[in-house]
């Protein structure tokens, strides 16, 4: 059987990468699973007040080795059971969710492209790039209505740990991406061509499997 297909798509918090991932996932209909880097989030024995002060867009943020992992056991098309994160108590859920393997991996997160390890399952990495005062717009709206913050934490929050992490970790990862697609979900254009990309390339090892 065919090795699957591996996608990773980086870029901003609310720079539009789950659009792109789920517009991905729609143009396939069917043999595609979705991983969120959001899911690996650490597990936080720390008290709500302290895990509110937590860096969540720090690469010591997330549990790289269990995404790894997992990331590689989907490939080998076996099964996992994914971690289920809570924005609201700013910590794991204590479900799960199995997702079993497909032919098309699409990994979306926001320093998906930082680690080399990870970057060595890719078969296409894209960075998604859109401009930072759209970002602050979606990042408010979003946190505010389906994710319990308040306006004023959401801008705190983005003046003093989203914004430098971005600059700092984030945005220096553009240069590991095999295109750039500006603003996201509707740049149908960009979709378009990597929706074709990866038709081709599940044909050819269709072909040879």
């Amino acid at each position: 059987m065919a090795k699957p297909i591996v996608i990773g798509i980086a870029g901003g918090s609310a720079s539009g990468k789950t659009s792109v991932a789920h517009a991905l996932c729609e143009a396939f209909e069917s043999g595609v699973v979705l991983l969120q880097q959001d899911s690996y989030y650490k597990h936080s024995s720390k008290t709500f007040e302290q895990r509110k002060l937590i860096n969540y867009d720090h690469p010591d943020a997330f549990d790289h080795q269990l995404l790894l992992d997992q990331l590689k056991q989907l490939i080998a098309r076996h099964a996992i059971d994914v971690p289920v994160y809570d924005y609201a108590t700013h910590n794991r859920a204590v479900q799960t969710r199995h997702v079993v393997p497909q032919d098309v991996i699409i990994l979306e997160g926001i320093l998906v492209l930082a680690d080399p390890e990870l970057r060595k399952l890719m078969d296409v990495k894209l960075f998604v790039d859109t401009d930072a005062d759209v970002r602050v717009l979606r990042r408010i709206q979003r946190d505010t209505q389906s994710r319990g913050r308040s306006l004023n934490s959401v801008i705190d929050q983005y003046l003093t740990t989203v914004r430098p992490a971005y600059l700092e970790f984030i945005e220096p990862t553009k240069r590991f991406a095999d295109v750039i697609i500006p603003e996201g979900g509707q740049n149908r254009v960009a979709i378009d061509l990597v929706r074709t990309k990866i038709a081709a390339t599940l044909a050819l090892r269709g072909e040879k499997s």
